[in-house]
């Protein structure tokens, strides 16, 4: 109780105990000492390259699985007619894995259906191979960065070790401080930075899969076509 009376009679002594212990990130970066400044530092440029991997390839994804719902039937119409050279054109003009795929069994029209089921399948693997491009990166983040806050954390705890044998058991609680800073502040780095770019990472091959399972559906349906009587 005279505690508190004491800091309502004494507004500016409460001012100062709020400030003492409100701590900034950059305080606790900067405050572990340099191993804590290096590591953090590598962290953050692993969380940049995860952030702009995950975004680029989002977009990259986005614009594949965008498709006209009428392209099959289209398609479906020239092959029909005979009029292969309209079907090319439109798979030419429509920017996506599933044209590219159609145009190459197009193509391939004439020839045993086993030729054009190889074309389309050796065409589909291209296309997931440019669908999931750099995104083994992002596992690797995911992977290395809790990895390299843990080592932070060894390096942190290893130095405040050192600190107390030199000091003969006599360290005092401020010449530890660094040591004890840089293992618990690039731990939380690491495993904040691994989290993200776990997260982004099941979420585009989610994505990914999802556009293979389009391409694929098409692919078949286009098969099923060239089966039809004429």
């Amino acid at each position: 109780m005279m505690l508190f009376q004491d800091m309502a009679q004494d507004p500016a002594a409460a001012d100062v105990m709020s400030e003492e212990k409100t701590l900034s990130v950059i305080d606790l970066i900067f405050n572990g000492g340099t191993g804590s400044v290096l590591i953090i530092s590598v962290l953050f440029i692993m969380l940049f390259v995860a952030l702009y991997i995950y975004f680029e390839r989002i977009f990259a994804i986005k614009a594949a699985s965008k498709i006209d719902g009428n392209f099959m039937n289209q398609i479906r119409d020239y092959v029909t007619n005979g009029n292969l050279d309209a079907a090319k054109l439109l798979c030419a003009q429509t920017d996506s894995p599933v044209a590219r795929l159609t145009e190459k069994g197009v193509s391939r029209i004439g020839k045993p259906l086993d030729d054009i089921n190889t074309a389309i399948e050796n065409a589909g693997t291209l296309e997931v191979y440019k669908l999931e491009k750099n995104v083994s990166i992002l596992a690797t983040v995911a992977g290395a960065a809790p990895m390299i806050g843990f080592l932070g954390t060894v390096i942190g705890m290893i130095l405040a070790f050192h600190e107390m044998a030199t000091s003969g058991g006599q360290a005092e609680m401020g010449s530890l401080a660094s040591g004890i800073y840089t293992a618990m502040t690039t731990t939380v780095a690491g495993l904040i930075v691994g989290i993200i770019a776990y997260i982004g990472y099941n979420h585009l091959v989610n994505r990914t899969d999802k556009v293979v399972h389009k391409m694929e559906a098409n692919a078949v349906d286009f098969l099923d076509l060239l089966n039809e009587p004429l």
